[in-house]
């Protein structure tokens, strides 16, 4: 039912642009790319034919311009869970929310966006250099556990058995179990992206199992993660967005999906700090198949 939205839940800035971000409505094309660094936007428009336009604002910069004849935005979210539901919930609100009513559109319009990132690898199979497309993704930061009917878009029985297999401890969020769009999987990751469950964690240390000066809750968890499997799939690497960005999108009827680049393989202990100069080998596929 369609209803008023009020100034305080939908903050429009004097310009006509949306609170975060600080687009207009009409500076967004239907096919985004999502990057986490702020500066690989201008990595991905770089090949871009023409720019329309470029908007910057805290970690969201944004640049929609056209690539072999089809329109597209590239946009930073920065890192984490918390900026996805920022960045979704704004882009949603650029295209389905008439600004001058403050009402839903009566014609909604579907978005289709690829996060295009960097991740750890946890399986032999995927070592330094690997292109992950995430089929399913793990939230660990419970964010998508706040919306109603998440049960809707989310394998719960996936849920289950990673509960059970892993025995999560009740102190940290509840996991929920987003899953990608397959058309989406089906046209960008192709032939030579391994398909895979991702974990997408609340953090980049002890939530992904490092240990500093901190001891972990679960010391075990990762080894538990690692075997892990469901459907056929075992879990292929760590993130930070994939799963709210499936999962908002699928709530809000986007259709989206995450491939990575493997940067670090966590069971080999080895790293590839230099992966800024091959990333542009999965932002130019993702660019030919969006």
């Amino acid at each position: 039912m369609k209803h008023y939205i009020p100034e305080s839940e939908l903050i429009i800035n004097d310009d006509g642009s949306i609170f975060h971000l600080h687009l207009r409505p009409e500076q967004l094309s239907d096919r985004v790319i999502l990057v986490g660094d702020p500066g690989r936007v201008k990595l991905v428009a770089s090949h871009f034919d023409t720019i329309e336009c470029e908007v910057s604002n805290r970690e969201f910069n944004t640049i929609t311009g056209s690539y072999q004849g089809k329109r597209i935005s590239v946009l930073s979210t920065g890192i984490g869970c918390d900026n996805i539901d920022i960045v979704m919930n704004e882009l949603d609100a650029l295209v389905n929310i008439d600004f001058s009513t403050r009402m839903e559109k009566d014609e909604l319009r579907s978005l289709s966006i690829i996060r295009v990132g960097t991740c750890g690898g946890l399986q032999p199979f995927t070592p330094v250099g690997t292109f992950i497309a995430s089929v399913k993704s793990i939230g660990f930061d419970g964010l998508l556990n706040y919306y109603g009917h998440r049960d809707e878009v989310c394998d719960t029985d996936c849920e289950a058995a990673f509960v059970k297999h892993t025995s999560w401890l009740s102190q940290m969020p509840a996991p929920y179990v987003a899953v990608a769009d397959s058309s989406l999987i089906s046209r960008i990751a192709g032939e030579d992206m391994v398909r895979g469950i991702t974990c997408a964690c609340g953090g980049f240390y002890g939530p992904q199992g490092r240990c500093l000066r901190l001891p972990l809750a679960d010391p075990e968890l990762n080894s538990k993660i690692e075997s892990f499997e469901y459907d056929g799939l075992q879990i292929t690497n760590f993130e930070m967005e994939s799963s709210a960005l499936a999962g908002l999108s699928s709530l809000l009827g986007h259709k989206a999906m995450t491939c990575c680049m493997v940067v670090a393989n966590r069971r080999a202990k080895n790293t590839d700090t230099n992966y800024k100069n091959d990333i542009d080998k999965l932002i130019l596929t993702v660019l030919d198949r969006i």
